[in-house]
């Protein structure tokens, strides 16, 4: 049996267009994925994030169902383009700010803390018109939509992130152009997208900490997890090595070239690959600003990378075996990866940690007696958290965990074909069916323990 601490923050997270739907309802305009949506097989099955789960209309069914698990937080995204139609500050939308003050008064109401995630993909298309991220202004306009927002909720939400995933709307949405905004660019443009967003997330903890004295401000990357093959000192160093000393030919997914300028206010060197080559010089108090100082670290983990020490301590990836299980995302399931993910974080950034991602697809549906069985989702979860006990016992300075997600939602260019939630989602009239995984987290939530 392994324990959590008894102040151990349990959760569940989502996002705004994963969730909310009401896409053009009351001011809201689109966001570049209502735009990557409209095109022509850019979504499976031409699904939109239109409806979603209709969260948006049904603010205090969701909120019961999250305080229904007996968790002490909720991790959901702000829909930047719902508060500012323009995207800058200049209007704000009065009905957009109205429904998160449903949200956040629903969740506290139930005695349910709110953590709030600006930015959660969702650029607004009218910002992205000029430019996006590649603009110069960028950064400024991220700051005015922080400051709305923390303006408004700032005297009930006390805990934020800034970024989520800059990893994943980076190398999906300005590299790979498989997500919104759906562009290629070149290398050198995709890092002055990333050295903008630092810029903006920067920017929004020193907004976060002008008007909210006292409150909580993180971010939430995600960055690749490597896990020793041994637990001996020369295949944990090449697990280390792995996490923040490589940088291949994808990039895009570093820790080290996202978190070091976050953290310790510094790109790395030019020994970490030629990538460093392309980065933007950054300008006069670039730095100073993006490593204004967090207090905690985020991060989204689902699955790892097994490495073991080769010749002269090089890491190499250990293969996996054949038939080793799989998500319904065709993610490896390698349970160690947070243990080792966490721990690793925590030893080179020195901030208390907390998994604001963590969860599984699966292929769920109602059965004829009206239940989900989702044994492969309880079994997933059951062997992460005890990775997460274990860690903790071990001295990882964890605080809480986020079960991804409450709800099967709209999985970003997998449309509806794959369900994430510890609640079944019907897409095609809205109702909710608790999962076999929603009883057994919230009894985990309950005991505060795992196994035995």
């Amino acid at each position: 049996m392994l324990e959590f601490p008894e102040d151990f923050v349990w959760g569940v997270s989502s996002s705004a267009y994963q969730i909310e739907g009401a896409a053009a309802e009351d001011g809201r305009t689109p966001s570049v994925w209502d735009t990557a949506s409209a095109r022509p097989g850019f979504i499976a099955d031409g699904q939109t994030g239109a409806v979603a789960c209709d969260s948006y209309h049904r603010v205090d069914e969701d909120a019961d169902l999250i305080a229904g698990l007996g968790v002490s937080a909720s991790r959901f995204s702000i829909s930047w383009s719902r508060v500012l139609p323009d995207g800058t500050a200049g209007r704000v939308n009065k009905a957009g700010l109205d429904y998160y003050d449903r949200v956040v008064d629903g969740l506290l109401a139930r005695g349910v803390t709110p953590w709030v995630t600006l930015f959660h993909w969702d650029y607004p298309q009218v910002l992205q018109d000029l430019g996006g991220w590649l603009h110069a202004d960028s950064p400024r306009w991220f700051a005015d939509y922080a400051e709305v927002v923390v303006d408004r909720l700032g005297d009930r939400v006390r805990h934020w992130m800034t970024l989520n995933e800059p990893q994943c709307f980076i190398g999906f949405g300005h590299v790979k152009g498989e997500h919104a905004p759906g562009l290629r660019l070149s290398r050198r443009e995709a890092l002055l997208v990333l050295h903008r967003a630092l810029l903006g997330h920067g920017l929004a903890v020193r907004v976060l900490r002008a008007h909210a004295d006292g409150h909580r401000v993180g971010w939430a990357p995600v960055g690749v997890t490597a896990y020793p093959a041994t637990e001996s000192a020369e295949d944990i160093e090449a697990a280390r090595r792995f996490m923040f000393e490589q940088c291949g030919d994808d990039w895009t997914f570093s820790n080290t070239l996202y978190a070091d300028p976050v953290v310790f206010g510094r790109y790395p060197g030019l020994d970490y690959g030629d990538v460093i080559s392309d980065l933007p010089e950054p300008g006069p108090g670039d730095l100073e600003t993006i490593s204004t100082p967090i207090d905690f670290y985020g991060v989204n983990i689902y699955t790892g990378t097994c490495v073991r020490a080769g010749e002269d301590g090089e890491p190499v990836e250990v293969p996996l075996g054949p038939g080793h299980p799989r998500t319904a995302m065709d993610w490896p399931v390698t349970p160690p990866a947070l243990y080792w993910g966490p721990r690793l974080l925590a030893e080179r950034y020195g901030l208390p940690v907390y998994i604001t991602e963590n969860g599984c697809a699966t292929t769920d549906w109602v059965g004829l007696d009206g239940a989900v069985r989702d044994p492969g989702r309880v079994d997933y979860l059951d062997r992460h958290l005890r990775e997460v006990a274990r860690a903790i016992r071990d001295g990882v300075d964890i605080r809480g965990y986020f079960q991804w997600s409450i709800l099967d939602n709209f999985e970003w260019a997998f449309g509806y074909t794959r369900r994430f939630g510890l609640v079944h989602v019907d897409f095609e009239n809205g109702t909710r069916t608790p999962k076999d995984s929603y009883r057994w987290y919230r009894g985990v939530v309950s005991s505060g323990r795992v196994g035995g």
